[in-house]
């Protein structure tokens, strides 16, 4: 990893002097080129093998994903399966990773402290530009990572970004990426990993609901079940 990071340098410089020729999509693909190709390469070293449904599901334009949360190698999975470019909304304390965070600057990931609740607010806030501007993102709204061991209840915060972008939301449910590395007692072990990317909720299907009542409704789809809406 590390020395594909230090590789990647030549080509990060040279992403961030990229003029806008294309358009939105066709810069997002070339930006994410090598990101693309670091991530897939980062699991296929650990010997995991990943199968995707639902490719079709992915509408053009702009799209905000829903993913559960199994594990750290969700966002390689993701990022080197899923051929549509997005950006993630990670944890502040990735900024302070050397070149990982500017990748991250040039895919339009957004960088979210939610230990600090005016920073949270602003942080939605440029979620929200990101998707109006023709970017796609993907979410983790149960906010931590759950192992494998069930889903941790939704949190609101992406889908109050959803209602205000008024985009496509785009369920995955991801199985098997937390047998690689945290379900493991030491190191790094192959795994099977599953991406089923389900049929989009488009705004006219989620309009009217609160955040609440869309997290809950998503969460539904991935799961394929009723949630405990106590939790």
């Amino acid at each position: 990893m590390v020395s594909y990071l230090i590789y990647s340098i030549p080509n990060l410089t040279r992403m961030k002097k990229l003029s806008q020729h294309g358009s939105v999509e066709e810069m997002d693909v070339i930006r994410h080129s090598m990101a693309k190709k670091w991530a897939k390469g980062i699991i296929v070293r650990t010997g995991t093998t990943v199968g995707i449904t639902g490719e079709t599901n992915i509408p053009a334009g702009p799209v905000l994903f829903v993913s559960n949360h199994e594990g750290d190698f969700d966002i390689p999975v993701l990022l080197g399966y899923i051929e549509k470019p997005f950006g993630f909304l990670s944890k502040v304390e990735v900024q302070k990773v050397p070149v990982i965070s500017q990748w991250m600057t040039i895919m339009n990931c957004v960088f979210v402290d939610r230990k600090d609740k005016r920073q949270a607010v602003l942080s939605i806030k440029e979620c929200i530009a990101k998707l109006k501007n023709g970017h796609s993102l993907v979410v983790f709204p149960e906010g931590t990572r759950n192992k494998g061991k069930g889903m941790h209840p939704f949190k609101t915060g992406a889908f109050r970004v959803a209602l205000e972008a008024r985009v496509p939301i785009v369920p995955i449910q991801l199985r098997g990426t937390a047998d690689i590395f945290e379900n493991q007692t030491t190191g790094l072990k192959p795994a099977y990993v599953m991406i089923d990317i389900l049929p989009p909720v488009v705004h006219e299907e989620y309009q009217g609901k609160t955040p609440r009542e869309l997290a809950d409704y998503i969460q539904e789809i991935i799961t394929g079940r009723t949630i405990n809406k106590a939790s």
